[in-house]
């Protein structure tokens, strides 16, 4: 797994406490299993990386379509916020010196972010998905990191979305497209995730 990083996406206070206006229903019970998985990687010097949002006071860098929400909701997931609504992980989560933290402007983790540049230091060729919400923050940084020529793994108990139909659409069409769905238990049991990037790439070279 030395090629392989987690990408624990907006699990923030902000969306899992229902006071807040970016709330995601589901969210808050894949709390344990998420906390699971991050140690899991700890423990197996799997890089985890946090990619969270971090909107100004102003409101200057919060999308034109939430604005209204989020400056009449308490502004949450910005410095002139609650604590309850802040920007800080759960605290079941824990915190370690090898963790990486990437802020992003978007609903992608590859956005206008340094992800990919920070990933392909390390020789990342395969990203395991996990955090809120599916349809949204999950989805493009899934159809992002699959044009951007890596593998992808979505866990399907570390993610979460406002009702159950919506997860389970979500996740269909994100396999559809190439990623591979798997739970976060059987991924720390061992269960593989396929590179076929390099699969295709042997292919290729090798003439097809």
């Amino acid at each position: 797994m030395n090629n392989t990083a987690l990408i624990m996406i907006d699990m923030q206070k902000g969306f899992l406490n229902p006071a807040s206006p970016c709330y995601i229903a589901g969210a808050a019970a894949t709390v344990p299993a998420c906390a699971k998985v991050i140690r899991h990687c700890r423990e197996n010097r799997i890089p985890v990386f946090f990619v969270t949002r971090r909107y100004r006071a102003d409101g200057s860098d919060v999308e034109h379509t939430r604005f209204a929400a989020w400056r009449e909701g308490g502004k949450p997931v910005s410095p002139a916020c609650p604590d309850a609504i802040g920007m800080d992980d759960p605290e079941e989560f824990g915190t370690d010196p090898s963790d990486y933290r990437v802020f992003k402007p978007r609903f992608s983790a590859f956005f206008q972010t340094e992800l990919d540049g920070m990933l392909r230091r390390l020789g990342i060729r395969t990203v395991v998905l996990a955090g809120t919400t599916t349809p949204n923050c999950i989805r493009t940084s899934c159809y992002d990191a699959i044009s951007l020529e890596y593998n992808v793994a979505v866990l399907t108990d570390c993610t979460s979305s406002a009702t159950e139909e919506i997860q389970r659409s979500n996740l269909r069409d994100m396999e559809n497209i190439g990623a591979q769905l798997i739970s976060g238990a059987d991924w720390m049991a061992g269960a593989p995730i396929n590179d076929s990037a390099a699969e295709v790439q042997r292919l290729v070279q090798k003439g097809i």
